[in-house]
């Protein structure tokens, strides 16, 4: 700074400086009263901690600002550093930083409260300087104990996601896991909302432009935003751009209260919850997501987790939208696509329309346009004699006729048997 008259501010005839250094313990003590009394996080506090440590800073804090007015120059990093350790305390206790940062701002009020009584109008100069002083000084101490806030967030959040990581590696795994549970600090629920995701692409991540990678971590952030802020308790996930596995605690009340430790029964009520965080991972993310859900207890995480994928997987080779799925919702797709004999040769079926998109797509619009001859036409955009002639041609090459209700059911299995080999 260069301001050489910081010195000479004086009110009530008295240097600034010298009334701040000679009453800075009984102003930190009324900082420490005024934190009490406005930010509930500090009044939680140990009462010792409040008169020591919190006291301790506030007079720094106070004896600095008195020693900026006193020499001319701002505190640099060195000075700062009780300020960067008092902010990373915090932080390790658990407090969030805007009440962090509004009590530097209250310890800036109190001494502008403690002055006002002593300025006179021939003061206004001086009033004017000292309050550009003070947010100079407070914008250096702000910014120090973020600093130090945000270090000490970090390294916990690397310890937490470590321990986290590890819970669920050895939840999948099948390994014992209440001493990697209590590294963690997370209480074991008595059962899991096992979730598979497939998420898709958000539209920035096609956007000519812009940089998909970006785009593609901020679907992410949002995803996880969104696991975070709807579902009570720690959510343990190993997600990535295209989706990945969540493990949600089965919630309490109504929601949880008939949740079974049978992966495949899965309660409409927990379904209905499940769905609804999906849908705010959907609206937040912007990306169309289908998910597997099953319940699992802890030690059955691993075949919970296989289970999920597999019913999200049967969802989506059977043409079924973005959303969520139980095994319920695809009980026939699920067992016809069941590894074996029979899968294969009810693919071999429809084996003679490999290489011919046309009339695999008018076979699927067919079947799931309820074998409507005038609405099927429509959705594909073909005159009604153009979708005759591509259902005699499947007849000719298959021999299955779609038309005929006694070939029906040998059509919808052999289709989802096909598409099954083809995209699981």
């Amino acid at each position: 700074m260069t301001d050489l008259k910081l010195a000479d501010i004086s009110f009530g005839g008295i240097p600034v400086h010298r009334q701040l250094s000679a009453h800075s313990r009984d102003l930190a003590r009324r900082v420490v009263d005024e934190l009490a009394g406005q930010l509930p996080a500090y009044s939680a506090l140990p009462s010792e901690e409040l008169r020591n440590e919190i006291t301790r800073v506030a007079y720094q804090c106070i004896q600095g600002f008195a020693e900026v007015l006193r020499t001319g120059e701002l505190p640099g990093r060195e000075q700062l550093a009780l300020i960067r350790e008092s902010a990373a305390h915090r932080a390790e206790e658990g407090l969030v930083l805007d009440s962090v940062i509004s009590a530097y701002h209250l310890g800036a009020q109190v001494v502008l409260d403690t002055l006002s009584p002593m300025v006179g109008p021939k003061d206004v100069q001086g009033i004017l300087t000292l309050n550009r002083v003070l947010m100079q000084y407070l914008q250096r101490v702000t910014a120090a104990g973020v600093g130090g806030y945000f270090q000490e967030r970090q390294a916990a959040f690397g310890v937490e996601h470590f321990a986290q990581q590890a819970l669920l590696d050895a939840l999948l795994a099948g390994s014992p896991t209440q001493e990697a549970a209590d590294r963690a600090g997370i209480r074991l629920p008595a059962r899991f909302v096992v979730l598979s995701l497939s998420v898709g692409a958000h539209l920035e991540e096609r956007t000519p432009g812009v940089d998909p990678v970006v785009a593609g971590r901020r679907k992410l952030r949002r995803l996880r935003m969104e696991l975070e802020r709807h579902v009570p308790g720690t959510v343990l996930s190993a997600l990535s751009v295209d989706g990945g596995l969540a493990l949600l605690p089965v919630p309490s009340g109504p929601a949880g209260e008939r949740a079974t430790a049978s992966a495949g029964d899965v309660p409409e009520a927990v379904a209905d919850w499940a769905d609804g965080v999906l849908g705010h991972m959907t609206r937040g993310s912007g990306a169309a997501i289908t998910a597997g859900i099953v319940i699992a207890a802890p030690d059955g995480v691993r075949d919970g987790a296989r289970l999920a994928g597999e019913v999200r997987k049967v969802a989506q080779a059977s043409g079924r939208p973005p959303g969520l799925y139980r095994l319920a919702d695809v009980l026939l797709e699920y067992q016809l696509t069941r590894p074996g004999p029979a899968l294969t040769q009810l693919s071999s079926l429809l084996a003679p329309l490999a290489g011919k998109p046309e009339l695999l797509e008018t076979l699927r619009a067919y079947l799931s346009g309820g074998m409507d001859r005038r609405s099927t036409a429509e959705r594909l955009s073909v005159h009604p004699n153009t979708l005759d002639y591509r259902l005699r041609r499947i007849t000719a090459l298959t021999g299955l006729d779609a038309t005929r209700p006694a070939d029906l059911a040998r059509v919808h299995a052999a289709l989802t048997a096909y598409d099954a080999h083809e995209n699981l």
